[in-house]
């Protein structure tokens, strides 16, 4: 037949991997967000907002009558008299258009005219499709942004700014919105939002994935003690006593060089699990690092309550049985080390939930 081609498949460019054929191929973040429901975003926009402005006070409206503020980010001692920031955060299938947040302007203007808050320092607009071509330029063009506002008034604002009275623009409230200043008022493309959920959210790996950085070098423990090792120490001085048959109070009263050398390298451990503990602690859901703890204590209990020569010969087995467990649900046993499932077992023990001698 004239006028048809063959289907000719295209040469495949990528090693299709097992995780691919198990769940498809990764969706971009970027991507990710426009699926979102409704209350999935708002949950999002939550997440982002209480960690990306850690430190100050964030509040969020929720139903009706929010006059225009979904989150309000206030400065250490200020309120809606004061100094303030406004985000409005709109789930809409496409980029924002002027229309969408006209009536949003009217009501920054219209309730801080009337004395319900101050304006705000900034008011930025966020949605999941991001802010229009032509939305976006009239935000960087304030004079623009003002006088279609002014235009669109009557059609756009005037009957749904409040429920229970129309609210015309004219006399001193259009004298207001006149000299207002229309730069406050700001868009936040996606893209950014996402780069500052990643930077500040542990939720952002379980939302979107990606995996984790790469893990710092681990510097050596230092030459003392150190407040936070007591508890784990005195109970290795306790197992190697145990081992000795001797009081053992210092790493001068461990005698044998292997002794000594296995001590050093159970600090190194508990080193290695802090950093590791300190690593994920804001790229992951709290208490993730403590649920592979509660994880490597179930699988080492029962050797730990088992039969041992002495304190010492515990410590071996036990850590030697961290070490060789399979931990696939965890999101961080992918990345913990040898050392790291080791120390963890000291932290167990600086907890008190294993002890090495009875």
């Amino acid at each position: 037949m004239h006028g048809y081609q063959p289907i000719i498949l295209p040469a495949a460019t990528t090693i299709v991997t097992a995780q691919q054929v198990a769940s498809g191929p990764p969706i971009p973040p970027i991507a990710r967000i426009r699926l979102y429901s409704a209350e999935e975003w708002e949950a999002f926009t939550n997440e982002w907002a209480h960690y990306f402005f850690k430190g100050t006070t964030v509040i969020r409206a929720s139903g009706a009558g929010d006059k225009g503020v979904d989150i309000a980010v206030f400065d250490p001692g200020q309120d809606f008299t004061g100094i303030w920031d406004g985000y409005q955060c709109k789930h809409y299938d496409d980029p924002l258009r002027p229309s969408d947040i006209y009536v949003e302007l009217g009501k920054v203007l219209w309730f801080s005219f009337s004395g319900e808050y101050k304006a705000p320092r900034s008011y930025t607009f966020i949605a999941p499709c991001g802010v229009g071509t032509k939305l976006n330029n009239w935000l960087m063009n304030p004079a623009k942004l003002k006088q279609e506002l002014i235009a669109n008034w009557q059609k756009h604002c005037c009957a749904e700014i409040t429920s229970t009275q129309e609210i015309p623009l004219e006399g001193t409230f259009l004298a207001y919105v006149d000299a207002f200043d229309f730069a406050i008022f700001k868009g936040k493309q996606p893209l950014a939002l996402i780069d500052e959920h990643k930077a500040s959210s542990p939720y952002h790996l379980s939302r979107f994935g990606g995996g984790f950085p790469p893990r710092p070098t681990v510097s050596c423990p230092p030459t003392t003690i150190e407040a936070h090792e007591t508890k784990y120490v005195e109970q290795l001085y306790l197992a190697y006593g145990d081992h000795l048959n001797k009081t053992v109070a210092s790493i001068a009263d461990l005698g044998k060089p292997t002794l000594r050398e296995h001590f050093s390298r159970q600090r190194e451990a508990f080193y290695q699990a802090e950093a590791l503990r300190v690593f994920v602690r804001d790229k992951v859901e709290p208490g993730t690092f403590e649920r592979l703890q509660d994880e490597i204590y179930a699988g080492v209990i029962d050797t730990h309550d088992d039969d041992h020569d002495d304190g010492y010969r515990r410590v071996v087995a036990v850590t030697k049985a961290a070490q060789g467990m399979a931990i696939t649900t965890n999101p961080i046993a992918p990345i913990a080390q040898t050392q790291d499932r080791r120390g963890i077992c000291h932290q167990l023990a600086n907890d008190e939930k294993l002890k090495w001698t009875k």
